[in-house]
Order: structure tokens, then sequence, then C-alpha cells
């Protein structure tokens, strides 16, 4: 059997009501759960590109000639830079890694965690 979280659209947002209901899901969440998630929103706006290229070509009467889903975004076009989820941070990520790689968990006292907390914090910012 299928079943589905219920939720509630509210514009551009949704609300998951953290009900199950029967039957599958009616739409796609993946972009809202991306937002959510902390995505960044160049990865978002280029899903929703992408969402809407696939919503035009398929009100556009093409359902019975349509290509594969998989065809369909490969023929989209191209973003002039590649998406990545970590590009923009990626030299701040290596660091926070490094400095957790050296971290022996099971021999630090709260404080300690506490204080490398703040560390981390500190080079996000």
């Amino acid at each position: 059997k299928n079943y589905h979280v219920t939720n509630k659209e509210v514009g551009n947002k949704i609300i998951f009501l953290r009900k199950l209901a029967a039957g599958g899901s009616i739409h796609s969440f993946g972009i809202h759960v991306a937002r959510m998630a902390g995505m960044p929103p160049s990865l978002i706006d280029r899903a929703n590109e992408i969402l809407l290229q696939l919503e035009k070509s398929r009100n556009n009467g093409e359902d019975e000639k349509a290509p594969s889903l998989e065809q369909a975004v490969k023929n989209l076009s191209t973003p002039k830079i590649q998406l990545s989820i970590f590009d923009v941070h990626s030299i701040t990520f290596d660091e926070i890694r490094t400095l957790l790689d050296a971290v022996d968990i099971n021999r630090l006292t709260p404080v300690e965690a506490l204080l490398k907390l703040q560390e981390i914090k500190a080079k996000i910012k």
C-alpha cells in the first residue's frame, strides 16, 4: 500500500502536517524539501527552471510523443555554470572536515565539545 504525509501549500511554501494518509501523493515536493534542507538558492532556482520547462513541454500536447523524463532533462538548456552544493564554501567545508577528523569524540569532555563547536561556528562566519 502507498501512503503519503498530508500537507498544506501556502503560497510558495509547503507545510507537512505530520499525518499519514492512504494513497500516493499528488505532487512531488523534492524542490520544497531541498529548500527546507538549506540547499543553495542557485540550485533551487535551477531546479525550478527545469520543472517549469518540463511542465511547459507536457502541457503543450506533447504527451503522446514526449521523451522520457531523463531525455527531457538532457534536452533542456544547460546552465552557464555547474551547480554544486559545496562549491561556494568548499575551503571552509574542508577546514571543518579536517578539524573534525582530528577530534577523538570518545575522549572529549562536554566543555571541549562546546569549544570545538564554537571554533567551527567561527569558521563558518
